[in-house]
């Protein structure tokens, strides 16, 4: 008798926590430009949310002075003192908000921090309130987190903003926190004091409800907008905010991957655990770096922004200019977020009706090789959104394209 010992080898199956969540949009748009563009098609793209500016010179002579001096060992786990220190004098001194050293953490990036806060504070089933049009990988990372997101959507004639109301109507006994980000991306809307107070005075009438609050654009601003964070408007909220905040977006150290929060002891606390089982600590050249991003000369952050105002006042005015599209002027950030209602229902000089905003984006990338980002990608449609980190000659060029392929829509 012989016995068949053979099995099946079973095929791959991902964890049910990432099975509806997909790479990012914005990533997947981009690959797909970047392909286009080495079969040599003049592609210019308005996807990516990065500053085209380099990192200023002094901060990566810091970073040679780091390696030179052999500071490439493990540091703290969630950030070298000397880098705290430069954390909380900037939250200080710009901020008006005080953290001690163990209320501070850093991570691998502005992202790592949201997924650590995440990890480290929801069970199955809390709720997350989101504000739409949000940044992609809010919800996903709430979802990883076994977390609920509750989307409220925020259209243009509420300025891309979360009204007190809306707030009030979410918060459930499960909400366990609210994400807010100012300036957006990817709407560029900012929220100033008079806007934040009647959030504020919901969460105060809320105790168990925790505030998120994303200040990665508070630099890039712009008509004389004045910036401020939760926990200095409202200090008796400031034992359950987390600010965070990196050098990604105003230093232009995308690739430096250094993101870092002021918060509750107890929850930095958390949040380290979860990130000794990821990461561990942040590279130690890039944290040197960040010390003298945030020590050093900020005069360039001025400059950096009137570049990124001409370009939003040359982007906004020629959205504006074409019939069909409706454009916001963003206060902050370097976005447009452009309805484009007036395109769905259209078809293209190859016969395909316009249906959705994925569609509009599309067809601009397939006929004219501009690549922007579907509103569906940040949870409010109709609309797309550009990003202005480029030159203003390729915008000037982007926005002829996108006029000419919108004039051909019939």
């Amino acid at each position: 008798m012989t016995i068949n010992t053979q099995v099946e080898e079973a095929g791959f199956a991902p964890a049910s926590r990432i099975s509806t969540i997909g790479v990012s949009e914005i990533l997947k748009i981009g690959a797909r430009a970047q392909a286009m563009k080495r079969d040599g098609k003049p592609v210019i793209i308005l996807g990516a949310g990065e500053p085209d500016f380099d990192t200023p010179d002094h901060i990566k002579q810091a970073a040679w002075d780091a390696m030179q001096s052999g500071q490439t060992k493990y540091t703290a786990l969630d950030g070298s003192p000397e880098l705290k220190k430069a954390i909380r004098d900037k939250f200080i001194r710009e901020n008006e908000v005080s953290y001690e050293l163990d209320e501070i953490t850093v991570a691998t990036g502005a992202k790592q921090i949201l997924f650590n806060a995440m990890m480290a504070t929801l069970n199955p089933g809390d709720e997350v309130i989101i504000p739409t049009p949000y940044w992609t990988s809010y919800s996903d990372i709430v979802e990883i987190a076994e977390g609920k997101p509750v989307l409220i959507a925020c259209d243009a004639e509420a300025g891309f903003r979360l009204k007190a109301e809306q707030l009030e109507a979410a918060i459930t006994p499960k909400t366990r926190w609210v994400m807010l980000n100012s300036p957006s991306n990817p709407s560029g809307a900012a929220y100033s004091a008079a806007d934040y107070r009647p959030l504020l005075d919901v969460l105060l009438r809320h105790p168990h409800v925790w505030l998120l609050v994303d200040d990665m654009y508070e630099h890039i601003l712009y008509d004389d907008f004045e910036f401020v964070t939760p926990a200095a408007l409202e200090p008796r909220l400031k034992n359950r905010t987390l600010t965070v905040n990196g050098v990604s977006k105003a230093y232009a150290m995308t690739g430096w991957r250094i993101g870092y929060a002021g918060g509750p002891r107890d929850l930095i606390k958390a949040m380290a655990v979860v990130q000794s089982q990821a990461t561990s600590c942040p590279c130690s050249i890039s944290q040197a770096a960040a010390v003298a991003a945030l020590n050093g000369p900020q005069d360039f952050l001025k400059e950096r922004t009137a570049s990124f105002k001409r370009r939003r006042d040359l982007v906004v005015a020629g959205l504006n200019a074409i019939d069909g599209l409706d454009c916001r002027v963003p206060e902050g950030a370097f976005y447009t977020y452009s309805g484009c209602a007036g395109m769905l229902g259209k078809t293209t000089p190859a016969g395909k009706r316009i249906e959705t905003d994925t569609d509009f984006c599309a067809y601009l990338l397939n006929e004219t090789h501009v690549a922007v980002v579907p509103g569906s990608a940040f949870g409010l449609s109709p609309f797309f959104r550009i990003s202005y980190a480029t030159s203003e000659a390729e915008l000037t060029v982007a926005l002829e394209r996108i006029a000419k392929a919108c004039a051909e829509l019939q």
